[in-house]
């Protein structure tokens, strides 16, 4: 009889105390989101692990009322399994640690080579939370930083496009990594990779 049904109506039967509908979706989309998790973490018990984790944050989510992903029911899960899977290469420690050191760069430590899925999900999380840092800064700093480390651009190309001295283009660099590293320390932020 549910089976019929959509991912939102199953879960709005659930938030309105239809119990058994869950147990619908968790069989609709547990080979698709245990197949996914299983690929990024390559360990079938620790897979096993976060699929669970992934349906207690559903439960949890949806029994407190802040679900709000209507129509969107699997690209949520897969969303949850993800930040799970972060979060647990993160405790592993597989990654070093860097401090905000007066000498620390973000962009010297940040890896510039692919390697496998895991490594990849890191890195990608890593760069997210650094442009989410950058987006902080002053806006002739940002433009400076992200043309020389997103775009590559020399610092006589950055000054040309920018209608700026060389000598101003390094002096807007310095203080972007200046400002990053303050708001780095100001939020004792650890960047992990």
């Amino acid at each position: 009889m549910y089976h019929k049904l959509n991912d939102q109506e199953l879960v709005n039967l659930y938030i309105n105390g239809n119990e058994s509908v869950l147990e619908v979706l968790i069989n609709r989309h547990q080979s698709k989101i245990f197949s996914y998790i299983l690929n990024l973490v390559k360990d079938d018990s620790l897979a096993q692990d976060i699929f669970q984790d992934a349906f207690f944050k559903v439960i949890n989510t949806l029994r407190k009322g802040n679900y709000n992903e209507e129509g969107k029911f699997l690209p949520w899960v897969m969303r949850i399994s993800h930040n799970l899977v972060i979060d647990h290469f993160r405790r592993s420690k597989r990654m070093p640690i860097f401090d905000g050191g007066d000498d620390f760069d973000i962009f010297s430590v940040l890896p510039l080579k692919e390697g496998n899925v895991e490594d990849k999900i890191i890195i990608d999380q890593i760069h997210q939370d650094v442009r989410k840092l950058i987006e902080q800064l002053p806006k002739d700093q940002k433009e400076v930083l992200i043309l020389r480390h997103y775009q590559d651009l020399s610092f006589k190309e950055i000054a040309d496009l920018t209608d700026v001295s060389i000598n101003t283009a390094l002096g807007r660099m310095r203080y972007a990594l200046i400002n990053l590293r303050k708001v780095i320390q100001e939020n004792d932020i650890t960047i992990t990779i």
